[in-house]
């Protein structure tokens, strides 16, 4: 279907709707309600969101590989435990005084949905928060917690881009896998 006058391809309108139906079941989720005035409350105010704050169109080239969104799901709550196990000993730990730091890291795909995807991986591991995102460069700034030296710095580095090649193989085109395989980065474990 070709892009014309009347709006936009049937693949936006779908995204569309898929929104705003979220929006609609978020609202009614927040009231704790589900009765007729909440649902047009709900109904109103999700096309007021979309309407006054569009969403940039995310193209998906991918194709989702089962075998590798469950390496990347085994190695994602494999860091999410002993990350909480890390920051926990360092909260309980008297006297200790952690440093952090924030890094600048260029993403090698440089897709809107490889960054929200990598940075919503990043954040959701404790000890790194996504500081900032440069959309148009692919680039990400990380606090990270608890860093002793340059060595600590290179090894956030070498995880982070790990996290985007497992993520990439998981779900991202055969050019974008081959464009993180180019450049390997996983060492350890």
């Amino acid at each position: 279907m070709s892009r014309g006058a009347g709006g936009p391809p049937r693949g936006r309108r779908r995204d569309r709707l898929i929104a705003f139906g979220w929006l609609v079941l978020v609202w009614s989720l927040f009231w704790g309600d589900f009765s007729w005035g909440n649902l047009a409350g709900g109904m109103l105010v999700a096309g007021a969101v979309l309407l006054f704050f569009p969403l940039p169109p995310v193209r998906f080239g991918g194709r989702l590989r089962p075998g590798p969104l469950l390496v990347f799901a085994v190695r994602f709550v494999s860091e999410l435990v002993s990350a909480s196990a890390h920051v926990a000993r360092v909260a309980v730990q008297p006297g200790y005084r952690p440093r952090g730091a924030i890094i600048a890291l260029r993403l090698r795909v440089r897709t809107d949905l490889n960054l929200a995807l990598t940075a919503e991986a990043i954040s959701l591991v404790p000890g790194t928060l996504i500081v900032e995102v440069d959309r148009h460069a692919g680039v990400l700034y990380v606090h990270v917690f608890d860093t002793h030296g340059p060595q600590d710095l290179i090894g956030s580095r070498q995880r982070i881009l790990a996290v985007e090649r497992r993520l990439v193989r998981a779900v991202g085109s055969a050019a974008e896998v081959r464009q993180v395989s180019a450049d390997p980065v996983e060492r350890g474990p």
